[in-house]
């Protein structure tokens, strides 16, 4: 098991003490990489028997997962230990001569969506996918690319991604690589050649199920969530056997109908905390992200998302907390059966997943040691509990938060705003928005410092509720039951008080578990959360959206170093050691380029890359720009608008439903998907539909709405467009002739 009062001292970091990793690392520079053994091929899977397995080989078990801190220079998971701490023990590079980081090698993707995988690098290889559920095998040393990995999702899958196409990692296990893709399979490929091994479908593919989430290996079996809860999806987990792809077991987050085989005992209780045929939409509740194994309690911890609809007067008309909805579960690893749970949102309707990453840990609070799991949700509020009961310790604010004033710490349950709650009848304005304080960027926490390292955003947004006689579930699109642009919601941001619309602010966050307070905060320029790591050198990493790859002082937040990336950076990084060099790798690329960026790359119009540090790097980032064949305009050069105000006024409400989830929120785009008011197919009707109901652009992941939109509504969104972009044009013009 961990004990982080037992990690090397600094002057052992490197190598751990261990004379069999030190071997390795001199028979890599001496042996080139090879996807086949080259070391006896009989060796045990795990590292220190006789005979390490060999370069390529992915040779991760319970033993050396377990005594990660005994080679730290390998990352072998997503999080690198069970705790997923991303906390490295690492110190080669310091902050005396962190300011030597230079660009050791970069590996161009040629996805152009979000990327948001942390590369695992174990065994002498770097493996990391991208969006679309690719992935990728480099020589960590020197960037050669060893083999690739396409799944071929069907590009029409997009049409039900929530939140873009993009996939957060691998898992490796005892030769393998397991990769949740988007289409809903668990894929194990061998690490040497990345050919399928086994590949087995987790999800009905009648249903709107994705996986974005990295799989986590226990005890020899693969556990992996899905995501579909704004469609007509119903949450759970499931357990593989690594070897066999063999289903072991399978933990409903919701409840069905009732006398459905599948309802447990637990599940006919949680019934009781729902109203209504709420089964008819699905229930929600999927758990799309983190999944957590803690070896000290043997459990296993996930978190789940939203009810379906995100309304509970649609879902549940007469109320209540609508179980496991927004919860944390504890379940055994090795039968999946229920220990206890935590609802941190009784019948949330704000979006307020809890599928955000957890880490265990051992703190020292009230003066007695706790082994406690943690949690920055959406909420705003910072979670401790006992990793073993359950018990809440403590539930801090960390971000500004007006749905709820506190919560309670006997009851566990938040004190709720009286007037946070929408219904059809009456907006809201709250904050955070569904984006969350704190969303499935990673946290790291280092025990050194005592603190966690938080990406923060602060966001509000305006809720209404649809009627729901006239609610009707479509599971190609949002079903969320709510409204977030009406002439009474542009009424309460006008109200003297009122927050900012939209997005606020972003930081990089310190926080102190233990006494529930900021250490420091380092503002973004540009807006946007980035993954962190933290190193034994006391060193934060992290990127941003302003193009930047930073080093932080984990105790200040002073900046030590910043290096280019060309691209915005949403993922985290990780860390390892090759004869003796620390090398750093962080995988870049997301919603559109950083502010004066030009494109770089001839395969990603985000400039979406695999780029590894070290000490001393010389490699350069190329400097010419690349303009790719059709792309839109920088300039807003829309048509005059020629639709009535109905069409308008009909477009909004449609390409709210349809759209904005991937092309953003009132037609500004905010991701690597075209912002539709730059289009040059605004000028023709005939072009517009060509992609919109005909598919022209399937092959890019805007597959056809044909059988999804009514006659007149495909031309009714382009008006809406038009609209908007004609809007924007007159308000920059006004703009320039003041000088502001």
């Amino acid at each position: 098991m961990h004990n982080h009062q037992n990690r090397k001292s600094a002057g052992e970091t490197n190598f751990g003490g261990r004379a069999w990793l030190r071997a390795l690392l001199a028979a890599g520079l001496a042996l080139p990489l090879m996807f086949g053994p080259t070391l006896v091929a009989s060796a045990p899977n795990r590292p220190g028997a006789q005979g390490h397995a060999a370069i390529g080989s992915a040779a991760v078990d319970d033993a050396r997962q377990l005594a990660a801190d005994r080679e730290p220079g390998t990352w072998m998971s997503a999080g690198r230990t069970y705790d997923e701490q991303r906390y490295s023990p690492l110190t080669v590079i310091d902050k005396a001569n962190v300011k030597q980081l230079g660009l050791a090698w970069y590996g161009d993707i040629d996805t152009e969506r979000g990327q948001e995988a942390t590369p695992v690098v174990v065994d002498g290889v770097l493996y990391v996918t991208s969006a679309w559920s690719m992935v990728k095998a480099f020589d960590a040393r020197t960037g050669r690319k060893l083999w690739e990995y396409d799944p071929k999702v069907d590009r029409a899958t997009g049409q039900i991604a929530c939140c873009d196409v993009v996939n957060r990692g691998v898992a490796a296990w005892k030769g393998r690589i397991y990769l949740g893709a988007l289409d809903g399979r668990l894929i194990a490929l061998d690490g040497r050649t990345g050919k399928v091994d086994w590949s087995v479908q987790t999800t009905d593919p009648k249903q709107p199920y994705t996986i974005t989430q990295v799989p986590r290996v226990v005890k020899g079996m693969v556990i992996i969530g899905n995501a579909g809860a704004e469609y007509t999806c119903r949450g759970y987990v499931s357990a593989y056997d690594a070897a066999t792809g063999k289903l072991r077991w399978r933990f409903y987050t919701v409840p069905a109908a009732p006398g459905d085989p599948t309802n447990t005992p637990l599940l006919d209780k949680a019934a009781r905390t729902w109203s209504g045929e709420f089964w008819k939409f699905g229930g929600g509740a999927t758990a799309w992200d983190t999944i957590l194994y803690d070896p000290k309690t043997d459990l296993i911890y996930f978190g789940t998302g939203n009810g379906l609809s995100w309304s509970r007067e649609i879902r549940s008309p007469g109320g209540g907390d609508n179980l496991f909805v927004s919860s944390i579960i504890a379940v055994k690893a090795e039968t999946g059966r229920y220990v206890w749970h935590f609802q941190e949102v009784p019948g949330d309707q704000w979006d307020y997943d809890n599928t955000n990453p957890m880490m265990t840990a051992d703190l020292k609070i009230g003066g007695k040691p706790r082994h406690v799991l943690m949690q920055a949700p959406k909420t705003g509020f910072f979670y401790v509990w006992d990793a073993a009961t359950g018990k809440l310790l403590s539930a801090a604010r960390f971000a500004p938060a007006n749905w709820a004033s506190k919560i309670d710490l006997k009851t566990g349950r938040p004190v709720e705003n009286p007037g946070a709650r929408y219904t059809a009848a009456k907006a809201v304005i709250v904050y955070p928005a569904p984006l969350g304080a704190h969303n499935w960027h990673p946290m790291s926490f280092s025990p050194r410092t005592g603190l966690v390292y938080i990406p923060v955003t602060e966001n509000s947004t305006g809720f209404a509720g649809v009627k729901p006689d006239g609610f009707k579930t479509n599971s190609r699109t949002y079903n969320t039951g709510t409204v977030s642009f009406s002439d009474e919601i542009t009424r309460l941001y006008a109200q003297p008080g009122a927050p900012a619309r939209g997005n606020i602010r972003s930081y990089l966050q310190a926080w102190n578990p233990v006494t529930g307070r900021e250490a420091w905060r380092v503002p973004d320029k540009d807006y946007g959360a980035s993954g962190t790591m933290v190193t034994a050198s006391d060193i934060v990493f992290s990127g941003n959206w302003s193009g930047e790859f930073t080093a932080l002082d984990a105790r200040t937040g002073q900046r030590l170093w910043a290096g280019p990336t060309q691209a915005t950076v949403v993922a985290a990084p990780s860390t390892y050691t090759i004869a003796g060099e620390q090398y750093v790798a962080i995988l870049v690329g997301a919603r559109g380029l950083p502010p004066g960026q030009a494109r770089t790359s001839a395969v990603s119009a985000n400039n979406s890359r695999i780029l590894v540090f070290k000490l001393g790097g010389q490699a350069q980032l190329p400097s010419a720009a690349v303009k790719a064949a059709g792309a839109t305009s920088h300039t807003l050069n829309p048509p005059l608008m020629s639709g009535t105000n109905e069409q308008v006024i009909d477009g909004q409400a449609i390409y709210g439903r349809y759209c904005s989830g991937c092309h953003g929120a009132g037609g500004v785009a905010e991701k690597t998907i075209p912002d539709l008011r730059y289009s040059t197919t605004l000028h023709s009707l005939a072009d517009w539909n060509a992609i919109v109901l005909g598919g022209a652009r399937a092959d890019k992941g805007m597959v056809s709405f044909k059988s999804i939109l009514a006659d007149g509504e495909a031309e009714a969104i382009l008006h809406y467009i038009v609209s908007q972009a004609n809007k924007d044009k007159a308000t920059e013009e006004a703009a320039a002739k003041t000088g502001r």
